[in-house]
């Protein structure tokens, strides 16, 4: 097929699943959105984006499918262990001058970054004095971040990070093993708000003094990166902090202004402006 016939496909689909479902992926980087929309297209057995497109218009059962391929569910607890160890050394003491905080997991995925944060506010002793939102735009993976059921097989990286990230306890002291699986505690999650919310579409919710937004607007262009940075100055007081992911940066966006580099290399960064 030309690739100009099937870029208007592309096109034409996300329109659709804007129109009728309220997903909005119109502004997502080009090539990365397209790369999965075809891999979705050629695993979930369409000739072409448009046979996807009809299929996904009149049978809402295959949005959950399609979306499955759209949003990256890709992470690990305690990923990239210098960003947790410098929340630790670094951002945690000043949160802690503070009677009662809240902490804003953008893109929550499957929730290994919201336990990641639980464990590591529980070794600080900031824990109880925490209120947790975890939001994402895919009720699948909500749903599997609110269970807390990883794999045993990956618990071994889950403990290595923890270790690199300056645990002061056991990782195993957070689940117990079940059939192969980790099924993490009860108790971490009883301060946090598992909840849908679109960086694309939604307004502000809450202030909050720690946002953790990683590895999320890699796949935004220009215009949607700029909009979600936006969200953030908007829920951030003077002084909170912003942390992306390892690759990410606020270094051409217009509200760049409104923040400060805290911790350079760990892509951290302070409000500046109320």
């Amino acid at each position: 097929m030309p690739e100009r016939l099937e870029d208007l496909e592309l096109q034409l689909l996300l329109e659709a699943l804007y129109q009728r479902y309220h997903y909005d992926f119109r502004h997502y980087a080009r090539a990365s959105i397209k790369r999965r929309v075809v891999q979705a297209r050629d695993q979930m057995g369409f000739a072409t984006l448009s046979a996807l497109q009809d299929a996904v218009l009149h049978d809402p059962s295959m949005l959950p499918r399609l979306l499955g391929y759209l949003t990256v569910q890709v992470s690990e607890m305690f990923r990239d262990p210098t960003y947790f160890k410098a929340l630790r050394e670094k951002v945690l003491p000043h949160l802690r001058t503070y009677p009662s905080l809240k902490v804003w997991i953008a893109g929550c995925s499957h929730g290994e970054e919201v336990y990641s944060l639980a464990i590591l506010f529980k070794e600080e002793g900031l824990y109880d004095r925490t209120l947790f939102y975890a939001t994402d735009i895919n009720p699948d993976a909500l749903e599997a971040a609110e269970a807390g059921v990883y794999p045993m097989d990956r618990l071994r990286k889950f403990t290595e990070n923890h270790q690199k990230a300056g645990g002061r306890s056991s990782l195993s002291d957070y689940y117990t093993a079940d059939y192969g699986r980790a099924v993490f505690d009860k108790s971490l999650r009883s301060r946090v708000v598992f909840s849908d919310h679109s960086l694309v579409t939604d307004a502000v919710f809450a202030e909050m003094q720690l946002i953790s937004c990683r590895n999320v607007m890699i796949y935004f262009d220009r215009a949607l990166q700029d909009r979600a940075i936006g969200l953030f100055c908007g829920s951030l007081p003077r002084n909170g902090f912003l942390g992306l992911g390892s690759k990410e940066s606020l270094r051409f966006s217009k509200h760049a202004s409104a923040y400060s580099e805290f911790v350079r290399d760990e892509k951290i960064y302070r409000k500046l402006a109320a």
